[in-house]
């Protein structure tokens, strides 16, 4: 069989691989654009017609839903005089600047306390996984801390320490609710995060200790270089949950006294007899604390996502 010469170096080209529109023949753009197919177009056409019926399917159902929400309570027995004491808008409008002045102080405790937790609590969680018989005073301390911190109820602790500390009129030691209550809340919640940390150290293999002695590493250097940035990288989103809880038990603190969202609220009603102020307080933490769960949600997604590739891989 013969071939032409136009022939035969059709075929060369083809073998090397410049097709036209291959982008490798030497000319950028040369030769034909991409063009789609006629069923991955319709299949893309399906696609965006799907998914604006199920945008519009979700909006009327949560209009109708919320439409028949609203008629159920506002036409339910005393719901005139609820909304009186607790959605009245005079109170709520008095309210709005006080609780925000105090919930500055809420956010300050949240990002101290939260900083002195995640510290302690590391320093318990190490201490309770530190291996030979010489440290063993240090692990039944650190064990009998978590223990008891995570069996005391927070109401509990939070009196003996922003009330009960006072009464002793020890010279030295403040008096300041505000310190005495993030005090209370960091003795709590390190014993939460100790053993999240624990449970993070606990959960890296132990051969990642023996790859780190092998390369010369001592013990100390391998907790700190190998098992903790493993650790701590696991135990990202509890870690996050328990920051979320700290952050609306910081309000708690008002019962030293503390001026804080809460507790200017809780002025307003003792003042006035109508419980709208709380429910103001409670919306603001409701907004604060909404973001910092979404992106809870957000990193335990992403960490599972990443596994899952990793799995893949």
């Amino acid at each position: 069989m013969t071939f032409t010469k136009e022939e035969s170096g059709q075929e060369d080209a083809d073998d090397n691989g410049d097709r036209p529109g291959d982008g490798r023949d030497g000319a950028p753009g040369a030769g034909d654009a991409y063009t789609p197919s006629q069923r991955r177009l319709e299949r893309e056409r399906f696609k965006r017609v799907r998914a604006r019926r199920a945008t519009a399917i979700a909006a009327l159902s949560t209009l109708v839903t919320g439409v028949v929400l609203y008629l159920v309570v506002v036409s339910a027995p005393g719901w005139p005089r609820t909304k009186e004491t607790f959605l009245n808008g005079q109170y709520a409008r008095e309210a709005f600047p006080k609780v925000l002045e105090g919930l500055w102080l809420n956010v300050r405790l949240l990002l101290v306390c939260g900083a002195a937790v995640l510290v302690l609590g590391m320093v318990i969680a190490i201490a309770r996984t530190l291996r030979g018989p010489v440290f063993f005073p240090l692990r039944f301390l650190a064990a009998a801390y978590t223990d008891f911190f995570r069996g005391l109820p927070l109401i509990i602790n939070l009196m003996i320490v922003v009330l009960g500390v006072p009464a002793l009129r020890l010279q030295g030691v403040t008096v300041d609710p505000v310190l005495l209550g993030g005090t209370a809340l960091t003795l709590t919640y390190s014993a939460y995060v100790a053993e999240v940390f624990r449970a993070g150290i606990e959960s890296v293999h132990p051969s990642q200790r023996a790859a780190a002695r092998s390369l010369g590493l001592n013990n100390r250097q391998a907790l700190r270089y190998v098992v903790l940035p493993q650790a701590v990288r696991r135990q990202v989103p509890p870690l996050l949950n328990d920051l979320v809880s700290l952050q609306k038990d910081t309000g708690l603190v008002s019962i030293g006294g503390a001026i804080d969202a809460v507790r200017a609220a809780d002025i307003i009603v003792g003042r006035s007899l109508n419980y709208t102020p709380y429910i103001v307080a409670g919306l603001v933490f409701v907004a604060l604390t909404i973001p910092m769960t979404r992106f809870t949600d957000w990193v335990t997604a992403r960490m599972d996502r990443q596994r899952a590739q990793g799995g893949a891989i």
